[in-house]
Formats: C-alpha cells, structure tokens, sequence
C-alpha cells in the first residue's frame, strides 16, 4: 500500500481506441498502469470506428478503476486528484472519460485535473527516474500529431512546427493499409521494414523549402500508393519488404535532420521524442545516431509508454497540479484541443 502522506493522482484515458486507467505516486512511482486495448475488435474495419470506441470505453472504464485501487491497495479516499484526458481525440470517447472523472471527482471530493492527450505524450519521457534538463526540443510524432515544440520548462510550449496535411503515424497507418498489410499499421510496416532496402525505391523527401520546421507526409504516401497503382497495372510484382523500408526511410529522414536542426538553431542540448511513433526501430536508430555525433542528449519513452496509457496521463497532471491548476465542474471534451 502507499504511504497516505504522498502525492497520489489516479489517471484516465480515454481518447481513442485504449481504455486506460493509472496510479502514480509522487510524479515518479507508478503504481498501477492498466490498458485495455481494443485493436483486434477495430482490427476487422481496417481501422477505429468511433462508435464502437466509446461503447468499448464504458464497457470497461468503471472495471479498471476498481481494479486500479484494488492492485494498488488503495482507496480513493488516499488519492490526492483525479486526472483525465479531455482533448484531443474521438469526442465520444473522451466523454467516456471526461464524465467519468468529473463524477467519481466530485462524488468523493478529489480536485480534478484535466490533461492534453499530447502533453501526456511528452510526459510519458518523465516516467523514468531521471529528470529531463531544461530548454529542450520535443519531436511528437504519433497517429494524429506530428509537430516541434521547444520546452523552457514545466508546461511551457512554443510551436516551432507541426504537420501540414497527415501525420506520420497517419501516414503509416495509410500506407500499412495500402500494401494490405492490417491494422495497426505502424508496427506492422515497421517489422516488414526490416527485411526489405530502404533505397530500392525512390521517394521523395518533403524538405518544404526555407529554413522551416514543418513536416508534410501525404507526397510520400501518394507516391507509395502511385508505385502500388502502376505495379498493378503492368502485372508486376511488388517487393513489399523494400518498398515498406523505402517509405520508413523517407519519412525517418525528415523527422531526424529537421529535430537536430531545430536543436541545434535554437542551441538546445536535449533532444526528447514522443507519441507511438517514437516506438519505431529505424527512427529510434537513426536519431540516436545523429545526436551522438551532434554531441546533443536524446531521450524517449520506454516502448510501452510511447502508445497510449494513462500513466503519462498521470504524469502531466502531476506538475500541473504542483502548479496548483485545478479544472472546475464544466471541464469537457475538446477533440481538437491545442497544447498550450
């Protein structure tokens, strides 16, 4: 059981197609991390259905709390706030949570603490014992994100770019769908990347010009789709190992030399990554690479944090509560909330 006189936030997360429910101590002990994934039920649409999501959600939500406090040996009179997830995400599926949190927030008197989907991202970095030294560069990259931010401290964000149409782990998932390969498709492309040459295909690099730091990806997939397109046409088989590590290779590509550029322009010497795509081989490996010879520190979540959970969820609410911000009783979902 933990000790009553630590800081104890149980999390929710419900913004998409995992229902998620943690308990962290003190920003740093993780007590209880639960996720129930409903990816073999969306696995037959070749991609989330909304609907099905927030059903899911409350099918499960109420029977992870209990077993959050039940694992973790605690009450919720020995929690210190209840944190959720209100934006960004399927709107019915963050109502699941958001009214969940509000009800049991206020039923048993626990300030609440609503969190950006994406800044949990970033916070799931803080989850290891190491404390993570300030200014910094974060690259978010995940199914609906894909942007820069510069972190001067504790909640404190400036956009330095973000994606102009998909996002990379959108892009992926296309793609993976593309060449029939399932869903999820990220960790299914990536696997099939391995076995293949990422330069026996050409696909273009999407640079954008000037000395930005934005990102455009829908010009690889379009590519990758005109490739299968043609393959077709002429009755021509596709090595799908190669053409999946030439389009990993393309996107890995930008996302790597436009975050050590970003880092080293702005003179930040920690180099942070975030959101499901950081899971991926080849972008861990290659920005690994890059920043040892910038001499620039790197940083990312252990896989299992890198998709959706509710421990980061838990995390980001911790420095936010030490704030002292509080959300009040008409805390609703935002599905295209902005970090800020």
């Amino acid at each position: 059981m933990a000790n009553k006189s630590k800081e104890i936030i149980m999390a929710i997360e419900t913004s998409c197609d995992e229902t998620a429910v943690a308990i962290l101590a003190d920003g740093k002990e993780l007590l209880v991390n639960l996720v129930s994934s409903q990816i073999k039920i969306h696995q037959q649409f070749g991609g989330v259905v909304p609907e099905i999501a927030s059903r899911q959600h409350l099918e499960q939500v109420n029977r992870l709390i209990d077993l959050a406090l039940k694992e973790a040996g605690l009450t919720f009179a020995q929690l210190t706030a209840l944190a959720v997830t209100y934006g960004p995400g399927l709107v019915g599926a963050l109502l699941v949570g958001v009214s969940t949190a509000k009800a049991l927030a206020y039923s048993v008197n626990l300030p609440l603490v609503g969190v950006n989907h994406v800044e949990g991202h970033i916070y799931a970095n803080w989850l290891a014992q190491e404390e993570r030294e300030f200014p910094l560069v974060c690259l978010i990259v995940s199914g609906g994100h894909t942007a820069l931010v510069e972190m001067r401290g504790h909640g404190e964000y400036r956009f330095l770019g973000e994606t102009q149409d998909d996002a990379a782990g959108e892009a992926f998932d296309k793609v993976a769908r593309a060449m029939g390969l399932g869903y999820p498709g990220g960790p299914l492309l990536d696997a099939l990347a391995r076995e293949g040459n990422g330069t026996a295909v050409q696909l273009p690099r999407a640079w954008l010009g000037g000395n930005n730091y934005n990102f455009s990806f829908s010009g690889v997939k379009t590519a990758v789709l005109n490739y299968l397109n043609k393959a077709a046409q002429k009755g021509e088989e596709v090595n799908k190992a190669d053409l999946a590590a030439s389009f990993q290779a393309s996107v890995v590509e930008v996302l790597v030399e436009k975050t050590v550029r970003a880092a080293q322009e702005k003179k930040l010497k920690t180099v942070l990554m975030a959101g499901g795509v950081s899971a991926n081989s080849l972008l861990r490996e290659q920005m690994q690479q890059r920043c040892q010879e910038e001499k620039l520190n790197l940083a990312y979540p252990p896989s299992e944090y890198c998709t959706d959970n509710a421990a980061m969820i838990a995390c980001a609410a911790h420095y936010r509560y030490l704030k002292g911000e509080r959300s009040g009783w008409d805390l609703n979902a935002v599905p295209q909330l902005r970090l800020r």
